[in-house]
């Protein structure tokens, strides 16, 4: 575990903190470090107070509600903390938002990765050459700004980028930034690229979550197209670990790829949750399955149209980041699957509590291309 005890304390900005995987990292920076974090979040639907709960009132933490698209609040933020690590994490991220609304992944996802390196860049230049030495910039990034793959292969860090969606072009967009910064100005960046997250406190819209929930209320279980698309999943705290590490021990100007290594098809994943659900609430004792007349959770499956632009297959290849950083993931699939269908379970009120006050209902998204608000 890399060691963050140094003789001073050091300020970590992590933007998007009050998101799924912000949240998370935050938990751990806290339990694994000395540092003070600073969150900066928009707070949009999928970036919460609910998800922070416990950490604010930790009093290592400070939180600021702002954009990093906004370069006023984001130069006040170096003015006023001095951060030493620069944790990007701030994104509009699911697929089928981007594709009814693309205008906001490119202002959040690009503009404010841009925002946040520039105020680096400038903050950079003003301190010691030991402290300059010592900043980091780390660049969250996913592995759909490689495009697809066929049946076989992984993505390496030096695979070309090819994004089929606008999600993943805004993220792209970023990654270019990034280490154009590096190239540029010297400014010492970080890139990690990961594969698809799970765990705790994800927003409903996403795969595993949706599922679970769906499942649990006795509705249908919506599988995009065949179901024979593939993800690699990773468990949101081994991606964590995997981002503390690169900040420890990664080189300047690299990328890291991080991933699970449990490449799924959707149809399987489902079929996994449903089993994992079955462990804890039994369908035949469930009210919502009898009164959806289903004797099992698998029954509510349902193949729904496409979405756009759908890649079909995406797997990492992590081994430069394995042998540099000395990172593995520690969480086994089946267990980390276990762990997240029991939390959604027994957090009911947390899950009730963002949907309310994101007006969302579980609807699908990304069917409105042609009627696009951007």
């Amino acid at each position: 575990m890399p060691d963050f005890q140094g003789a001073f304390v050091e300020t970590w900005l992590i933007t998007g903190g009050a998101g799924f995987i912000g949240c998370n990292f935050v938990r751990l920076v806290l339990r694994e470090t000395a540092a003070r974090v600073v969150i900066l979040d928009k707070l949009t639907y999928a970036g919460n107070l609910d998800n922070l709960g416990e950490v604010l009132a930790d009093t290592r933490v400070t939180f600021v509600a702002g954009d990093i698209a906004d370069p006023g609040a984001v130069e006040a933020l170096f003015n006023d903390h001095r951060p030493s690590v620069v944790v990007n994490f701030a994104a509009e991220s699911h697929v089928d938002r981007s594709i009814d609304g693309p205008r906001n992944f490119v202002t959040t996802n690009t503009v404010g990765a841009f925002e946040l390196l520039d105020a680096s860049r400038r903050f950079v230049a003003i301190l010691s050459a030991d402290a300059r030495s010592a900043f980091r910039f780390l660049q969250v990034s996913t592995d759909e700004v490689y495009g697809a793959l066929g049946d076989t292969g992984s993505f390496h860090e030096t695979t070309p980028y090819a994004p089929n969606s606008p999600y993943a072009a805004s993220k792209a967009g970023a990654d270019h930034f990034t280490r154009a910064y590096f190239e540029t100005y010297g400014l010492p960046t970080l890139i990690t690229n990961c594969s698809n997250n799970y765990g705790p406190y994800q927003f409903p819209e996403k795969m595993v979550p949706l599922t679970i929930l769906n499942a649990v209320e006795g509705k249908p279980l919506p599988i995009y197209g065949d179901g024979l698309y593939v993800r690699d999943w990773l468990h949101v705290d081994d991606h964590g670990r995997a981002i503390l590490a690169a900040l420890a021990r990664g080189r300047p100007g690299q990328k890291y790829n991080i991933g699970g290594d449990n490449e799924l098809t959707n149809l399987v994943l489902v079929d996994r949750i449903c089993a994992a659900l079955e462990s804890y609430l039994p369908a035949a004792s469930n009210d919502a399955m009898r009164r959806a007349g289903k004797a099992a959770y698998r029954d509510l499956c349902v193949h729904v149209p496409d979405r756009l632009g759908h890649d079909r297959r995406y797997a990492v290849d992590a081994s430069k980041t394995k042998a540099e950083l000395g990172w593995a993931p520690a969480q086994r699939f089946e267990s980390g699957l276990r762990d997240t269908v029991r939390w959604y379970l027994e957090n009911r009120t947390w899950v009730d509590a963002v949907q309310r006050k994101a007006r969302y209902e579980r609807e699908r998204l990304g069917l409105d291309a042609g009627k696009s608000r951007a």
